[in-house]
């Protein structure tokens, strides 16, 4: 009997789904960055391409990231949990120190890092995911106990919504508690618990609404923009434009006109207006086809990591899916008309570095993930998992 050959590195190749639908929607915001900013660029740094050159060094910073994602074991990650959330919580106090955090917009959320500016919100809440999906590792039996599982980790949630609404940032802190609730949910929290912390959550999130001025300005601009179309309601009625002129084919890579000083915040909150204006209805669903593809493929990877008993892995990938496939229908619903205003990107395309910096390391992990359970034999390239089982039968045996 001939000897078995050793396994290499080129026998647990990469998901090429997610891989290939993750560049397909980074070279595609690539473009639409050039397309949105070019006018303005010329007019404010005599540059055309300035946001592009710098939204091509972001992408190149991000995959950067992503690279050295994937070279950390997740075991490692696994246990620094604690580590992990401090930081999180520093970088959310930092930025509320007076000199220390940027004020953009009339919102504190930014830090300088020599000529570069992060936004702390983002990898905050990435460490606190990867803290979230440890305490589901450790504690998973208590979790499934009842009430007392829930505590601290509800408890670190609550204490970062807060912190990110003193910045403030409604939109961030609302996927925060959407995507806690759902990893929480996924590791093994019964379903009444589920329930009673949307009902909650949701009564928290319409109660800051309806106690801050400009948060009601933004619900009423949100159901009848046309009311004050020059007013509150101005950057919505202009994305509704674009998004109007763009029918079935759009108007032609470049042939916007929302974009040219019409549409605020073009090239980053409502870059998906002045694509679809240029790419019509059929570009959209081409675009809504690949985040549906990248979200497939996170999902599919949770459920092979759940049926190999992995619990830290299955929940992370789940959260990190939810993360992106949130965050992006609800940049696309507010750039419809959909939801009211949320200040939050299109991850991946918007431009921006710290945005892309995350969601880089959000795709570096998840191949990780799947590079390992390839590496274990508990997972084939580019197909779906068939595991049915979540992160709560990955703890039994």
């Amino acid at each position: 009997m001939s000897a078995v050959a050793p396994r290499t590195r080129m026998q647990y190749p990469l998901d090429g789904w997610l891989l290939v639908s993750a560049l397909a929607l980074a070279l595609l915001g690539a473009v639409m960055v050039a397309s949105a900013s070019i006018t303005i660029a010329e007019r404010s740094y005599e540059q055309p391409l300035y946001f592009f050159v710098r939204q091509l060094v972001y992408l190149g910073v991000a995959g950067l990231a992503a690279a050295l994602c994937m070279a950390v074991p997740m075991s490692a990650l696994e246990r620094a949990g604690p580590l992990l959330l401090t930081g999180a919580f520093g970088l959310l106090l930092l930025v509320l120190v007076p000199g220390v955090g940027y004020e953009v917009n009339g919102a504190t959320r930014w830090l300088r890092l020599g000529p570069l500016n992060l936004q702390a919100s983002e990898p905050a809440r990435l460490l606190i995911l990867l803290y979230l999906c440890g305490y589901v590792a450790r504690r998973g039996e208590l979790l499934e106990a009842g009430f007392r599982g829930l505590l601290l980790p509800m408890l670190v949630v609550t204490a970062a919504g807060s912190l990110l609404m003193l910045q403030p940032d409604f939109g961030a802190t609302a996927v925060l508690f959407a995507t806690a609730i759902g990893v929480l949910f996924v590791g093994g929290m019964r379903l009444g618990y589920l329930l009673l912390m949307t009902v909650a959550g949701a009564a928290s999130l319409a109660l800051l609404v309806l106690t801050s001025e400009y948060r009601m300005r933004r619900l009423t601009a949100f159901l009848d923009p046309w009311a004050d179309q020059f007013g509150s309601g101005f950057q919505l009625t202009q994305s509704l434009i674009a998004i109007g002129r763009g029918g079935w084919s759009g108007v032609g890579l470049g042939g916007s006109v929302q974009k040219l000083f019409y549409l605020p915040e073009a090239r980053t909150d409502f870059i998906f207006a002045v694509y679809a204006e240029e790419f019509g209805l059929l570009g959209v669903f081409v675009m809504i086809a690949l985040f549906g593809l990248l979200v497939w493929r996170a999902f599919a990877i949770s459920m092979a990591a759940a049926a190999a008993r992995r619990p830290f892995q299955a929940c992370l990938a789940f959260g990190l899916g939810t993360w992106i496939g949130m965050q992006a229908f609800i940049n696309m619903a507010v750039n419809m008309g959909l939801l009211p205003t949320k200040g939050l990107t299109l991850p991946l395309v918007s431009y921006g570095g710290s945005s892309l910096l995350i969601t880089g390391a959000a795709i570096g992990l998840l191949l990780r993930i799947h590079y390992e359970l390839m590496a274990d034999g508990l997972a084939r390239p580019a197909r779906p998992a068939r595991a049915t089982s979540t992160a709560r039968a990955g703890r039994r045996s």
